[in-house]
């Protein structure tokens, strides 16, 4: 996983995969995150993702809890000028929305927890209606020329969203959004090929998009008739149906032709469409790490056969 990829719109390099950090004090407590990330930077992984909200979900956790532990990992190691970090800020219950004085706020915090004074990308983690844009976007353009935030991105916008976001950003000379991580993977192709890829096409961006493994039912774990035990497999359930196990059988078939776990080749499905130029996902143990980072490169008949799947 040594080959980087460049963002368009940025002069950041990062590796094929950036590692989702949602589970690091959820499903992996801190001693397995630390251990997963460290695999993860010795496998070529420089690009890690956290928000403010993981994982105020779990029971006894308040939030801040991955970034706590990516922080501690990157003082404990040396190696934050090694490493891609990015976070969000909105969905937060302590520091929700858009607003400036919250974004002011929340990055502050955010960046006590992972123990450095910059982050590489800070991304409004969901739209705020409620919010005028030019506030939000001015806010993020105060961080950007503070040095405290080196690009600035969105999560779960609207295509139409997005480009008014972007044409206020030109029309006030501010910071603009240079990636868009919304939802998307070989099972969930809708709103986003129809809505957001031809706005990040015609602006020349990108998608991060989250969710690569449909919730984790590209596994490869999940079969017809096995129970899997996992805090995450109720968020499976949709796609255990004839098209779901229809498409797994296909990755399965792709996997042995490419000796690669199964993970690996629909991460490689989403490397391949043109919108996207890294995926994101994550992993509690270091055999999932290892499946997740195996970078293949799919034919683009083994592609057609993928979404002929469908």
């Amino acid at each position: 996983m040594s080959e980087r990829i460049t963002i368009p719109k940025t002069d950041l390099e990062v590796s094929q995969l950036c590692l989702g950090g949602n589970v690091f004090g959820w499903t992996a407590d801190e001693p397995t995150s630390k251990l997963i990330l460290s695999e993860f930077a010795a496998l070529g992984g420089n690009f890690v993702d956290t928000a403010d909200t993981y994982s105020e979900w779990k029971a006894g956790n308040s939030g801040g809890e991955s970034e706590t532990v990516i922080g501690k990992w990157m003082k404990e190691t040396g190696n934050r000028d090694q490493m891609i970090i990015a976070s969000k800020v909105a969905m937060y219950s302590k520091r929700p929305g858009l607003g400036a004085e919250n974004i002011r706020a929340a990055v502050e915090d955010s960046l006590r927890r992972l123990q450095t004074d910059y982050l590489d990308l800070y991304y409004a983690h969901k739209d705020d209606p409620d919010t005028p844009l030019n506030e939000t976007l001015r806010a993020f353009d105060d961080l950007i020329r503070s040095g405290k935030v080196r690009y600035i991105t969105a999560s779960n916008y609207s295509g139409e969203r997005l480009l008014e976001a972007l044409k206020i950003s030109k029309e006030n000379g501010f910071a603009s959004y240079v990636a868009l991580q919304n939802e998307y993977n070989i099972l969930v192709r809708q709103p986003f090929e129809s809505d957001m890829a031809p706005t990040l096409e015609a602006q020349g961006l990108s998608a991060i998009p989250f969710y690569g493994l449909a919730r984790g039912f590209l596994s490869g774990k999940y079969r017809p008739g096995i129970k899997v035990d996992s805090v995450r497999a109720q968020g499976t359930e949709m796609f255990q149906n004839e098209q779901g196990w229809r498409v797994l059988a296909l990755l399965d078939e792709l996997a042995s032709a490419h000796s690669a776990p199964v993970p690996a080749i629909a991460l490689a499905w989403l490397r391949a469409q043109e919108s996207v130029s890294v995926p994101i996902a994550s992993a509690r143990t270091l055999e999932q790490l290892r499946e997740i980072t195996k970078v293949v490169s799919l034919a683009p008949d083994e592609i057609d056969q993928i979404n002929r799947a469908l």
